[in-house]
């Protein structure tokens, strides 16, 4: 059966857009790098998350995706991302810690961490790890009505969902980098790293109770 291509477009470019702006550790992150090291290093990190959500896209629409749906492998992943979001959260404490010890009046040179090349590994990294990506792209392009529309048509929706997503995060990234222009960019490391940890931790504890089953 085939699909119109301005349906399946519109509904992806909406569909990626509704899943990209809710809070959540990326658009945290997005943030903090934008905050620290500019529009690319925000939007690079997106862009890594958008490469590894292709990947899981593709092995859905091939079939494959199932395979991750399991309890063990659901488990396995949900642990590598509680695991990630704790270790990023121990960072930023303690980045934001340093900053303060260091009572230096100026922002401090951007770390290795902060780079743009360094954005997109953390960005693949996070939605590689997620479990909760494998069930959304299962959710888009698993179920059995839109799979007999065909490999392209899936293919079509899956582009205009990383498109939406992508849209939202220079959006997103080019309003913090406004706000860092605005305020001078002085005076937010301390309390961008700090934020930034508490609400990694958040969302860690948060990843831990959902797989705990509470």
């Amino acid at each position: 059966m085939d699909a119109p291509l301005a349906t399946m477009l519109g509904t992806g470019f909406l569909l990626g857009w509704s899943v990209a702006w809710p809070p959540g550790p990326i658009n945290a992150e997005i943030a903090r790098r934008c905050l620290a090291s500019g529009f690319w290093a925000g939007f690079g990190l997106l862009l890594g998350a958008c490469g590894g959500d292709a990947l899981w896209a593709l092995l859905v629409a091939v079939g494959v995706g199932a395979v991750f749906t399991g309890a063990v492998m659901h488990a396995l992943l949900g642990m590598l991302s509680v695991g990630l979001l704790l270790a990023l959260g121990f960072v930023f404490a303690r980045g934001a810690w340093r900053d303060l010890r260091s009572r230096s009046g100026s922002d401090p040179r951007p770390a290795r961490f902060d780079s743009s090349r360094a954005s997109v590994l953390l960005g693949a990294t996070m939605a590689l790890t997620s479990p909760w990506n494998v069930a959304f792209w299962l959710a888009a392009v698993g179920r059995p009505e839109m799979t007999r529309y065909g490999l392209a048509a899936l293919l079509v929706l899956v582009a205009a969902v990383i498109l939406g997503a992508l849209t939202w995060g220079a959006l997103w990234s080019a309003i913090v980098v406004l706000l860092r222009r605005r305020t001078g960019g002085r005076g937010w490391s301390v309390a961008v790293k700090a934020l930034t940890g508490v609400l990694m931790l958040y969302f860690a504890a948060r990843s831990a109770l959902s797989l705990a089953g509470r």
